[in-house]
């Protein structure tokens, strides 16, 4: 994930209240407008070009991509003062809804580049009132003041904006950091007393139950060889535990580190395990979580699906994140069996993290699990 995409995705989220505030601006900026304009029934057709207004509201709204994308900006105020020199003054009913054009670039691109876009801003500005102003060819402000005001304020209004959205960029970075600083010293101290205390208990027991081989009756003999091989296979998982817990994803991707574990758990005797997709940046905890879920689905398919393909797609859906894991196996059994913890503990981690979890057939025969963490909910 390059900076500019992380930037791009930490402007306070995409669906923050300063995107509805922007909205909101737009829709008041058009309002006075169209108020203006009719009371100049000399120009009664601008107040149908004030639609443009509303219209640049819904988009900025309902698309993601179109309100992260230069080409649009660049667009948006280019129209918006097209309305200005279409009013023939550059004191022009338009000119808040041309400020409300500069709102997009100023709380995504970085603070270092405001400056620019201002004085792009004010000059492209300047132009228009020169050129097609009441006055073609020369600029006659009624007063200094209004001049200045007129100028002013899209300096004001990028670098406040830019200012404010790279506040929050870095408030979030570090509270990112101080979480993912809190969730490893919490693994770490998990890791130290199951280590100290769980896995030493289970050696004991192991060295226990092994001094009793060849010593017991042969009744019993072939028990306690079995409780030999479950203790032995506990303390195996209890390393492999250990270790994910130390560093689950290791400051990677999601979608990176479901690549690796896939590529652990393949071999030649296993189905074709591939991951495709890209997950978002996500919080520590979050991506953990879905980790977690993501492998125990992974695993399952393996240990049970008897499966040839096992397809893990991950979608990155606004600031959400979906992930499928899906097999061509045997399918869903009738019956859940008995003390299915992993299923409960997919359950769990799922809800504390808002995400839903579903786990059903899959068209065509096999498994489809889905862990959604997408505003909107659903799924392919």
């Amino acid at each position: 994930m390059t900076p500019w995409r992380t930037r791009q995705r930490l402007v306070a989220g995409e669906r923050a209240p300063w995107l509805l505030l922007l909205a909101a601006a737009r829709v008041v900026a058009t309002a006075i407008a169209v108020f203006l304009l009719l009371l100049q029934p000399v120009r009664p057709g601008l107040a149908i070009l004030a639609g443009y207004g509303l219209v640049s509201a819904a988009l900025i709204l309902l698309s993601p991509r179109l309100r992260r994308s230069p080409v649009a900006w660049v667009a948006d105020s280019a129209i918006t003062l097209a309305l200005i020199a279409a009013s023939g003054d550059w004191r022009s009913p338009f000119f808040m809804l041309w400020l409300t054009s500069l709102a997009l670039p100023a709380v995504q691109l970085p603070l270092r580049r405001a400056p620019l876009v201002a004085f792009l801003a004010v000059g492209a500005y300047l132009i228009v009132a020169f050129v097609g102003g009441p006055a073609p060819g020369r600029i006659q402000p009624l007063t200094s003041e209004t001049l200045v005001n007129h100028l002013v304020l899209p300096v004001v209004c990028v670098l406040g904006l830019a200012y404010a959205s790279d506040a929050l960029r870095r408030a979030q970075l570090e509270r990112v950091r101080r979480e993912r600083l809190a969730i490893e010293a919490e693994r770490q101290r998990i890791a130290w007393e199951l280590h100290d205390s769980a896995k030493q208990r289970l050696h004991a027991a192991h060295l226990i139950i092994s001094a009793l081989e060849d010593r017991v009756d042969p009744p019993l003999d072939a028990t306690v060889q079995r409780a030999v091989i479950e203790l032995e296979s506990a303390a195996a998982d209890m390393d492999t535990s250990l270790a994910e817990l130390r560093s689950p994803l290791e400051g990677r991707p999601l979608h990176e580190a479901l690549a690796a574990r896939a590529a652990e758990l393949s071999s030649r005797d296993t189905p074709r395990v591939e991951v495709t997709g890209t997950a978002p940046p996500l919080s520590p905890l979050v991506a953990a979580h879905v980790y977690r879920i993501s492998c125990e689905a992974l695993t399952n398919a393996l240990r049970h699906a008897e499966a040839t393909q096992i397809d893990i797609v991950v979608e990155a859906i606004d600031d959400g994140v979906r992930v499928n894991v899906l097999d061509d196996g045997v399918g869903i059994p009738l019956r859940q069996r008995p003390h299915s913890t992993g299923i409960l503990a997919m359950q769990s981690r799922a809800a504390s993290i808002g995400a839903t979890l579903s786990i059903r057939p899959r068209s065509g025969g096999g498994t489809h699990v889905l862990v959604d963490l997408a505003p909107n909910g659903g799924g392919p």
